[in-house]
């Protein structure tokens, strides 16, 4: 028997779940029809004057942008930590130089002025 058959089935599994959820939700799923009840005032009181749409700034995404770097920065150090002691001099210095290029881009973007809120 084929080694792979095992995550053949599982792929084909998957396959089909995801088909028979995309399905039941054409199906079931609700209809998107106008209610003259949505447009009631809600919560505050105050009339609803359609759909707001605005551009947020980019600010916020070169937040999260950098915030996920930096997290992913930590991913990758606390192993090397964990097993400092059996990478030796060599796992130290690639380590560094790691540590030496998030530094530089941090600082980059530290000069850019993408850390200040205005």
């Amino acid at each position: 028997m084929n080694p792979f058959i095992g995550v053949l089935i599982i792929m084909a599994l998957a396959g089909i779940i995801t088909l028979a959820m995309l399905a039941m939700s054409v199906f079931l799923g609700p209809r998107n029809m106008r209610n003259p009840v949505k447009g009631e005032p809600f919560e505050c009181g105050m009339p609803s004057e359609g759909v707001k749409q605005f551009r947020f700034p980019v600010k916020f995404y070169v937040v999260a942008i950098l915030f996920i770097v930096f997290d992913l920065e930590l991913v990758f150090i606390y192993p090397w930590a964990v097993i400092f002691r059996d990478l030796g001099m060599f796992g130290f210095i690639e380590m560094m130089i790691f540590v030496f290029v998030l530094a530089v881009g941090l600082i980059y973007i530290w000069k850019k002025g993408a850390l200040e809120w205005k």
